[in-house]
């Protein structure tokens, strides 16, 4: 059973390239952790799929060969370095479930290597560049938040970050802190005259998820170019007022330390009591696709 919460939570964005190994994408990681502990880190993010370049840029069936069971080879890793720094690792993965079903999922590790929880991706794009229906089925985990020594965290992963309903059921589960391990970019042709726009809409996002639930919210980019995709970095952290705590660069490498003063919370939700005020009676719209 987890502890009860700290007053305050210290963490840190994993802001990386990607290479063309698995296992140097794997042993950047580790020693990432590694860094971002002896930092001060409580719990530690990774971008979304770090074990390898972004796979979904086309529809490759050789890409399969790059995805694990979960428990496996690159979970136990990183099990091993939440362990042995006594960090809470969050790490992202190209999960093979079964024979012809694959996941996009989140492990959420407890700072003794336990497992506190896995998340599935729910939102699956399927976008010039972004071909994940083609690799991956939908999340069947729901929204949820999980129960670790330094908090209770919440766990969106990319796409999902866009969907207000997502982040207010996870918000509504006691989640603490919104983590979204992210692979977001610019297409080449697209970047001059809507790249200003795109990257602000995407931190709007965050930043509005934040105030209309009352939780810091943090995001953790990938950066670098991967074909025709140039991530745009920009990882970021959000108090429960919206107010950008920190944001690392587009075009660099950084472990992004961030404290949450998780007090705040209580404090910011009865003063703006947006959870109190909802009309749970007249929400049942929420489930149809579109209201004729």
């Amino acid at each position: 059973m987890a502890e009860e919460s700290p007053e305050s939570v210290t963490i840190a964005l994993v802001q990386m390239r990607c290479a063309e190994s698995k296992e140097a994408n794997v042993e950047t990681a580790v020693a990432r952790i590694g860094d971002a502990a002896r930092a001060g880190a409580d719990v530690v993010c990774l971008p979304e799929l770090f074990a390898s370049r972004y796979p979904c840029q086309s529809e490759d069936h050789r890409c399969f060969d790059l995805a694990e069971p979960i428990p496996g080879p690159t979970s136990e890793t990183i099990s091993a370095a939440a362990r042995r720094h006594g960090v809470v690792v969050v790490a992202s993965l190209f999960e093979r479930r079964a024979a012809g079903v694959y996941h996009n999922t989140a492990v959420v590790v407890e700072a003794d290597g336990s497992t506190a929880g896995t998340y599935r991706k729910m939102h699956v794009p399927d976008d010039p560049h972004y071909y994940e229906k083609f690799y991956f089925a939908p999340g069947d985990l729901g929204f949820g938040s999980f129960p670790t020594r330094f908090g209770r965290l919440g766990i969106g992963i990319c796409w999902d970050q866009w969907f207000p309903e997502a982040a207010r059921l996870t918000a509504l589960s006691g989640a603490q802190i919104l983590l979204y391990p992210t692979a977001i970019g610019w297409l080449g042709d697209e970047k001059e005259p809507f790249g200003v726009s795109q990257h602000s809409a995407w931190e709007t996002m965050m930043r509005s998820h934040a105030i209309a639930n009352g939780l810091f919210v943090a995001a953790v980019n990938r950066t670098g170019v991967e074909e025709s995709l140039e991530f745009w970095g920009a990882s970021l952290a959000c108090d429960p007022n919206g107010n950008v705590l920190a944001r690392a660069p587009h075009d660099a490498e950084e472990n992004l330390l961030v404290q949450c003063n998780l007090a705040q919370i209580d404090a910011v939700r009865t003063h703006w009591p947006f959870l109190r005020d909802r009309r749970i009676d007249a929400y049942g719209g929420l489930t149809e696709r579109f209201l004729d």
